[in-house]
């Protein structure tokens, strides 16, 4: 028995280290994310400094110029990645040289995978010729495309399919390390990441943990390693380690500017899961704008799953907030309407008394005092009344302010003040912010919808939005069915319609389209 009280207690004090742990790495992370521009800036000024070479080198000098370029956008940027792999091959290929082409086809492939681009990826992997590559490019080759075959069988997830991709990735990877030395971070990397698709992860963990008490390890290789290595905790269903893992990663990943990286889109899925929604949404913007600057399309499909979830449960959120006022403003109206009720007995009980006169004459004074003070007050309150909440992602830390505020009325009695507050509480309003943030962030993802939408109708039945609209009802509902929410119910409580109203709008837009009916709804799906 007390084995397992003491058990009971060293998991309880675990845990609460666990969270403490996290709460103070989000700080850390969020601090890192403000900052995230001056790391970015100083990539820039990395990479402009290897560009002054490219005026006046040729031949093999030029192709060690594309190189490096291309090893510094490689995690960074997926276009300028790609456009100097490409640099790459078409000097090699007007050079001749085997050994130049396949070297910059491997580079190719680099950049395709990391965007997602799987076809592509074996078709120019493929034509490599590996008798002409050095021993570290054909392990380079041969990890990639164990990557390749890894990442194919994690998007496919198809119990047919997946095994025999991983299996590929497990023999190219043994081709791999026997090439790495054993002693380089590479080998052992791959090792414990084929343990991981092997179904060894304990083996698979001690080799991270290793891994990553390594002296020396770059923020880059730190990230790869703290983020695979969370994947093991996931598996464990060990959020609150996991968690702790992918903060690192994703702190890891912005002080080396890395925008090709899934750590903190998993961090955001992790804190939406364990119902911290203001950091999880936090994450999933950050998420986005990797995506969107690296151009990594597989991370716009994941982000677009999760961000509606997100956004509509900082709906549901933001809608208890108000029940919760209310409710707390009724109790205080009771109280307020209870102490009143004990001072008019009071003033009752005072008037039979002989100071009765002079009572009520100091009384009326000094409510006199006070009604002067309240109408001063309730001037300078006109003036500045179209000032109440900028709405901004710190949306718990104004409902504090309001609490305290509330209280301190309270203490003060300034009833009319209490009701003036409760009563300009704005639901609406908060929804229309949110509204608005969610047309933010889905142009981000799709910004050709609102043409590629227009261009599915005559002109004068095409949408023109006010100067100050992003996107309207019309467009916000087949936005909404864009990211996946196909039910009317879903989208008649996001929109805060009725299911018949929903119906409605679809099938008049339907209706005007220059597309057949039941071709509109997959021409909308196809909007990027």
């Amino acid at each position: 028995m007390k084995y397992l009280v003491t058990c009971l207690l060293l998991l309880v004090a675990r845990e609460l280290f666990c969270q403490q742990d996290n709460r103070q790495l989000l700080q850390e992370l969020n601090l890192v994310i403000e900052s995230a521009p001056r790391y970015d800036s100083a990539k820039q000024l990395s990479i402009e400094a290897l560009r002054p070479p490219l005026a006046h080198a040729s031949g093999r000098s030029l192709f060690e110029v594309y190189r490096c370029l291309f090893e510094a956008y490689k995690i960074f940027n997926y276009d300028s990645a790609y456009r100097f792999a490409k640099e790459q091959y078409d000097l090699a290929a007007g050079l001749r040289n085997d050994t130049l082409i396949n070297t910059a086809r491997i580079n190719l492939g680099f950049s395709l995978l990391s965007a997602g681009m799987y076809k592509e990826t074996l078709e120019t992997l493929g034509a490599v010729r590996i008798s002409t590559l050095s021993d570290s490019a054909r392990a380079g080759y041969y990890s990639l495309l164990g990557r390749f075959y890894y990442d194919l069988g994690d998007f496919d997830k198809d119990v047919n399919y997946t095994p025999g991709y991983i299996g590929q990735g497990n023999a190219y990877l043994d081709s791999a390390l026997r090439i790495y030395p054993d002693t380089s971070f590479e080998y052992a990397y791959y090792r414990g990441l084929q343990e991981i698709k092997s179904a060894n992860n304990d083996l698979a963990r001690q080799t991270f943990r290793a891994l990553l008490q390594r002296p020396r390890l770059t923020d880059h290789e730190m990230a790869l390693t703290a983020s695979t290595l969370s994947d093991i905790y996931i598996q464990r269903n060990e959020n609150d380690s996991a968690i702790n893992l992918l903060i690192q990663a994703a702190i890891a990943d912005i002080r080396s500017s890395t925008r090709e990286t899934s750590a903190i889109f998993n961090l955001a899925v992790l804190l939406y899961k364990k119902g911290d929604v203001k950091n999880a949404y936090t994450c999933i913007q950050r998420a986005i704008a990797d995506a969107t600057f690296y151009g990594a399309r597989q991370r716009k499909v994941q982000v677009s799953a999760i961000l509606p979830l997100i956004e509509g449960e900082r709906v549901n959120i933001a809608e208890s907030q108000k029940q919760k006022w209310l409710t707390y403003a009724a109790v205080v109206t009771f109280l307020l309407a209870v102490v009143i009720v004990l001072v008019i007995a009071l003033l009752r009980q005072v008037k039979k008394v002989k100071l009765s006169r002079k009572a009520l004459m100091e009384a009326h004074a000094r409510l006199q005092q006070i009604n002067g003070q309240l109408m001063e007050s309730n001037t300078i309150k006109e003036e500045y009344i179209g000032y109440f909440f900028n709405y901004n992602s710190d949306f718990f830390s104004r409902i504090e302010r309001f609490k305290r505020n509330l209280d301190q009325k309270i203490a003060d009695r300034k009833i009319d003040e209490i009701r003036f507050l409760v009563n300009n509480i704005n639901l609406k309003q908060e929804r229309d912010d949110l509204l608005k943030s969610f047309d933010k962030v889905f142009l981000t993802l799709f910004p050709g919808f609102v043409n590629g939408f227009n261009a599915l109708f005559k002109p004068e039945d095409q949408v023109h939005l006010k100067d100050s609209e992003l996107l309207n009802t019309d467009l916000r509902i087949f936005a909404l069915i864009r990211m996946g929410i196909t039910d009317n119910e879903k989208i008649a409580h996001i929109l805060e319609y009725s299911v018949n109203t929903i119906y409605t709008y679809k099938t008049k837009i339907r209706n005007k389209s220059i597309v057949p009916n039941d071709e509109f709804e997959s021409r909308i799906m196809e909007l990027k």
